[in-house]
């Protein structure tokens, strides 16, 4: 299996974002790839600029920090010609490497919008090299730029960054001094597509955690009303856990609960209410095994809402 190490760079509508097409915030103006072999080692690299069509000048953040005109531009090619091009250099056994995750959602929202047939696998599996980095030196929750880790690892900073095959190649030189055998149990899966029925819903156990990604829905009342979210169980055992603290909201999209396992103790839950391009709202739920300690910050949390709500009640806004 080969990696394929992508960055994308992208404009936006210059004259603000009021003016720009809601389908498509972000158009991809250069994609650049390093492609790895199984041993961590480049084999070939793919650089193009992509011509723009609905963004035609550089918003001005983006002209102050990539280093390209627009004469260059305009000579790039089609998207759908570059996109196609990219996709049969990519091969048949690949994963994608990414800093972070935005890249493969705007690849796919730029595919989409041009009607280029969007053939990655469901669930759509990649590392994330960013949240993989933080795993392994930090706490896990850590998001570091591109440039602060080349920095803190002592690597050369021979080419600028922000053009996409700089930055891929940068993304690849962290990757080859990582242990990434280590953390690549904890991969992820992209939400850009999610699950059209139930059958297709996603039960991720990693070591620590388990992820689940809904079917999308209508409305986020029937999300959220999903039987599924009913109960928990522990992604160790596979029992049924008892409620302790059930679903309480912290704001409109974030909701959190506590269950009790006979076996593994607590088990407190994180729940989030999405909405996917195609209008459906969607539920990605987490699930950890904690502590008395961890378990005590969740009823702190809970308690903290409940004063909240009662001050408001008693002191409403004018």
């Amino acid at each position: 299996m080969n990696y394929i190490v992508l960055d994308l760079e992208w404009n936006q509508c210059p004259k603000g974002k009021e003016y720009e097409n809601k389908e498509l915030p972000f158009e991809i103006i250069e994609i650049g790839a390093v492609k790895l072999d199984g041993s961590f080692c480049v084999t070939d690299e793919f650089n193009r600029l992509v011509r723009p069509k609905l963004y035609t000048k550089l918003h001005y953040i983006v002209k102050d920090i990539i280093d390209v005109s627009s004469e260059e531009l305009m000579a790039g090619g089609d998207f759908e010609e570059v996109i196609e091009e990219f996709l049969k250099w990519c091969g048949e056994d690949y994963i994608f490497c990414v800093w972070g995750s935005g890249d493969l959602t705007e690849l796919q929202r730029n595919m989409n919008f041009y009607g280029v047939e969007n053939r990655f696998p469901m669930p759509f599996i990649f590392y994330d090299i960013q949240k993989m980095y933080s795993i392994l030196y930090e706490d896990g929750k850590i998001r570091r730029s591109l440039q602060n880790v080349i920095e803190a690892m002592a690597l050369s900073e021979n080419e600028e960054f922000h053009r996409a095959i700089n930055d891929a190649r940068y993304t690849a030189r962290v990757m080859q001094m990582m242990d990434i055998h280590k953390v690549e149990g904890y991969y992820s899966i992209d939400c850009y597509r999610i699950p059209g029925r139930k059958s297709q819903e996603i039960h991720a156990v990693y070591d620590t955690y388990e992820k689940y990604i809904s079917r999308g829905f209508r409305t986020k009342e029937a999300a959220i009303a999903n039987r599924e979210l009913a109960t928990c169980r522990c992604y160790k055992c596979g029992q049924e856990c008892r409620p302790v603290i059930p679903w309480f909201s912290a704001n409109t999209k974030i909701y959190y609960g506590l269950y009790y396992c006979d076996e593994h103790g607590y088990v407190k839950t994180r729940m989030r209410v999405k909405r996917a391009d195609n209008g459906k709202f969607y539920v990605v739920r987490v699930t950890k095994i904690t502590d008395a300690a961890g378990a005590e910050k969740i009823r702190m949390k809970q308690q903290a809402l409940r004063e909240k709500r009662k001050e408001k009640r008693h002191h409403p806004t004018e």
